[in-house]
């Protein structure tokens, strides 16, 4: 945390994650980034506008996944697991109602 001010971890079911001061995870910031379909500063303040995030959170989470990338693609890559697997489950409740 000292070498990233403004990042903090939190324990949850999923494990120990690394998210924003009064933020969401940096998975999420990281998300969205990409999302934008934007590249550098551009990226960065459409994330906060969009997140409600300052534009240092934003560096904050860009900085932190700079130096620990896999650790976050890896929390990405989990999260659309399973996304698609709760999605492949009410695909298959909404079949078993025909």
């Amino acid at each position: 945390m000292e070498d990233h001010p403004g990042v903090l971890f939190r324990d949850g079911p999923a494990g120990r994650r690394a998210g924003l001061a009064g933020g969401p995870d940096v998975w999420e910031v990281i998300t969205a980034i990409r999302a934008s379909g934007l590249e550098g500063e551009a990226a960065v303040a459409s994330t906060a506008r969009w997140a409600s995030l300052t534009t240092p959170q934003v560096r904050a989470a860009v900085g932190y996944y700079a130096e620990y990338r896999e650790e976050i693609d890896e929390r990405m890559r989990r999260h659309v697991e399973e996304a698609d697997a709760d999605e492949a489950r009410w695909h298959r409740e909404q079949n078993a109602l025909r």
